[in-house]
């Protein structure tokens, strides 16, 4: 009886198990939509503001002496923004991200952090990294202004002459199934190279722009950077959201199995019971007619 009371205990549990991943499953695919929707429709505009970026360096020398535009030299220090979800379950994410920034802290010793999301946080602190700040990445949506306190500190450090370099660490989505974990560099802005004939097309361009070049370089070089993190914050969100939706599919696939076969292992364990019961009554009895 003790067996078949733990068979039944431990299919019981598999089936919480399994009610809970299906649960989380949901919420991660109501999350998805959203954030995919989100995600791509930003990607058309950062590439957008990338062309304009672009063919605005090409037309003015004041875009190419704007601070984000020049790489300094005085110090060889790097900020890097390391940006994570809160939280977990969400298959093979986490540990490729860690695995990321490992290597990035191998390569590069003299580097700050500015760490969004706790499964980052306490890797960070424990590498003895010297963190300048922590945010929480959330458990909803990024909306725009999550990006105004890390600008500030960007402006801070990078204006100032602090570090030489800004780079970001994100999760980069490129399908349901496969979220690469992604260092790019935000600071000093490094546009896409483009050949000599597309260059001559767009700086021959029919464009007029309204103020001048030179009053619109500063805005538009702020809004691409702005622009840039968020939409890092966006994929990293979407790459989240489909990773635990599927691991969690995973998981409750593999919790029906392991009820299957509790379930068959409980039935024929009843089953033999059963039969030594029959057994052990029908010997009764025939000894008593002896």
């Amino acid at each position: 009886m003790a067996t078949l009371i733990s068979l039944r205990r431990r299919i019981k549990a598999a089936q919480n198990v399994s009610k809970t991943t299906r649960a989380m499953q949901m919420i991660a695919a109501s999350k998805l939509k959203r954030a995919q929707d989100a995600a791509l429709a930003g990607r058309p505009y950062v590439q957008k503001l990338t062309e304009l970026a672009q063919d605005i360096t090409l037309r003015t020398e004041d875009a190419k002496k704007h601070p984000f535009m020049r790489l300094s030299i005085d110090n060889d220090k790097t900020l890097l923004i390391a940006i994570a979800p809160d939280k977990g379950l969400c298959g093979g994410l986490v540990t490729n991200l860690l695995r990321e920034f490992f290597i990035y802290s191998r390569d590069e010793k003299n580097a700050q952090m500015i760490v969004v999301g706790k499964k980052l946080e306490n890797q960070v602190v424990k590498l003895q990294n010297e963190v300048l700040a922590a945010f929480h990445f959330g458990t909803t949506l990024p909306t725009f202004d999550v990006v105004f306190p890390i600008i500030k500190l960007i402006n801070e450090y990078y204006l100032s002459g602090k570090v030489q370099s800004v780079k970001v660490l994100y999760t980069d989505f490129v399908s349901f199934f496969n979220q690469s974990p992604k260092v790019v560099q935000l600071l000093p802005i490094s546009l896409p190279e483009s050949s000599d004939q597309e260059k001559k097309n767009v700086a021959q361009a029919d464009m007029l722009y309204e103020p001048s070049l030179e009053e619109m370089v500063p805005e538009l070089l702020k809004h691409y950077l702005e622009m840039s993190l968020f939409q890092y914050f966006l994929e990293t969100y979407l790459s989240e959201q489909a990773a635990r939706m599927i691991a969690m599919q995973n998981a409750t696939n593999n919790a029906k199995d392991i009820i299957s076969g509790l379930k068959l292992e409980y039935n024929k364990t009843r089953q033999a019971k059963i039969t030594g019961e029959l057994l052990d009554i029908i010997g009764g009895r025939t000894g008593a007619q002896a």
